[in-house]
């Protein structure tokens, strides 16, 4: 049984906002600070990336640990059990579609969950998030490149002549 009327659930359900969250401002802030520019909740590509980061081939998905069913910290309510626990994996199997999909179209995506972003935890994600930037990037153009730099060798000649003796 819900503690509160269903119009009033229904007004505290309509404020949990879905984009422009405190862990989505956290990377952010992070990303920009170290010269990383982006793109925000991009409509064109499958599940609106949170963050889409164009030049290096990544989007980021911020997830909430309840709405996406995370296996650690996500749990489902009492009340209505049947109703959340379908909704939380129909979230999940959704997810998991968009990720295909965006991988498909040559992108490489990070999945960031809400409790990684707690204090405790926070620099250690965020340093992960920008070594795989920076990895996916290098190997990017790695594999760009045919074959490495070399150049054609040619039997050496030797400079020196016979040894002459002068005369003094």
């Amino acid at each position: 049984m819900d503690i509160w009327s269903p119009k009033k659930r229904s007004a505290v359900m309509a404020k949990i906002r879905g984009k422009d969250t405190k862990p989505e401002w956290i990377i952010r802030r992070h990303l920009f600070s170290r010269g990383y520019r982006y793109r925000k909740n991009v409509k064109g590509l499958p599940g609106t990336p949170d963050i889409v980061l164009r030049k290096y081939g990544i989007v980021i998905f911020v997830h909430g640990c309840f709405w996406h069913g995370h296996e650690i910290d996500g749990t489902i309510p009492k009340t209505n059990h049947e109703f959340w626990k379908n909704k939380i994996e129909k979230n999940k199997q959704r997810d998991e579609r968009n990720k295909n999909e965006l991988q498909k179209l040559g992108w490489s995506v990070i999945t960031v969950w809400e409790c990684q972003l707690k204090p405790a935890t926070r620099q250690q994600t965020l340093l992960e998030i920008e070594y795989h930037i920076n990895h996916t990037y290098l190997n990017k153009y790695r594999s760009l490149k045919t074959k490495p730099y070399t150049t054609q060798e040619s039997p050496l000649s030797i400079a020196a002549e016979n040894i002459v003796k002068y005369r003094k």
